[in-house]
């Protein structure tokens, strides 16, 4: 069976030592992704201060981004936006930005029907918003 480490040279780096995903058998797990784009200091959508707590942030760009980064961490695995089957979204304020989240994930999961669940978190690692963490059914090689 397959079982190895995946990174992308396109999605930011890890905030740890852990892999953008990991190939085991035909399941791509993809490590929970933010907004944050590679190399960059600034995060979409954030003003922070200047001790990096956040002041103001806009969930929209922040949510769009962290689907350009799953889709960097798919499209380097070999898989597609629809090989997803089940996602984790984790937001920092689920009564302010679930409503708008809820309706960009209709917009691009609609035709992809892969289970979901969304978690409120008192914080995440960086001064973000939202992250998600996918499993992807990979296709035979």
């Amino acid at each position: 069976m397959k079982n190895y480490p995946i990174n992308s040279d396109r999605a930011p780096e890890a905030v740890g030592a852990y892999p953008h995903a990991r190939r085991v058998g035909n399941f791509l797990f993809v490590s929970g992704v933010g907004p944050r784009e590679r190399g960059q200091k600034t995060i979409p959508g954030v003003t922070l201060d200047e001790s990096n707590n956040i002041i103001d942030y806009d969930i929209e760009l922040q949510t769009l981004s962290v689907f350009n980064n799953i889709r960097y961490v798919l499209e380097d695995a070999g898989a597609q936006w629809e090989d997803i089957v089940d996602v984790q979204v984790y937001l920092t304020n689920m009564k302010r930005d679930f409503p708008v989240f809820n309706k960009i994930y209709a917009e691009h999961f609609s035709h992809v029907q892969a289970c979901r669940t969304t978690i409120e978190v008192g914080s995440l690692p960086t001064p973000i918003a939202v992250e998600l963490k996918v499993v992807a059914v990979l296709k035979e090689e």
